[in-house]
């Protein structure tokens, strides 16, 4: 079995991370903890009105210390699920999250992917979006959400998709 374990920095991620880890065999089961990070999306403000002759290499710089902690963060979601006996690989992408899970998704070819949703209502779900409503829409495998119980206890349990 294949399984894409799509996180970010969030108590949500982790949730899905133990979950992945308790819930499902080791015996031949491959986990790619994937991340993506948004590094123009996470521009700092002032950014937005840089110029002159270091601006390249200040985007440059800037986008090479999100993917490192992209690195470090899939790293550590990787160990917890190598700590329980799966084969893991990482996979760090600068995009959106939404298309880089499905793009991820596509190229990999998994049986599952798992996720944390963040439970966000309506409005915010309209005026944001929801990556995890997107990659459950448009995922060609079977998609399990986990949601985090409202006292954020980390027992989770995985939502119907």
């Amino acid at each position: 079995m294949k399984i894409l374990l799509a996180i970010d920095d969030s108590t949500y991620a982790e949730a899905a991370t133990q979950m992945v880890a308790r819930q499902f065999r080791p015996d031949g089961t491959e986990v790619c903890v994937f991340h993506a990070v948004d590094s123009i999306g996470a521009l700092p403000m002032s950014f937005c009105f840089g110029e002159g002759p270091t601006y390249e290499q200040d985007i440059t710089s800037w986008r090479d210390k999100c993917l490192r902690e992209g690195e470090r963060l899939a790293a550590r979601s990787a160990e917890q699920i190598r700590a329980a006996g799966f084969i893991v690989n990482t996979k760090i992408a600068d995009g959106d999250a939404r298309h880089s899970i499905l793009d991820c998704a596509k190229e990999w070819q998994p049986d599952l992917i798992v996720m944390g949703s963040h439970g966000r209502g309506n409005v915010e779900r309209f005026l944001l979006g929801s990556v995890t409503e997107t990659v459950a829409r448009h995922a060609a495998c079977s998609v399990a959400i986990v949601r985090v119980p409202p006292s954020g206890a980390a027992s989770a349990r995985p939502a119907e998709a």
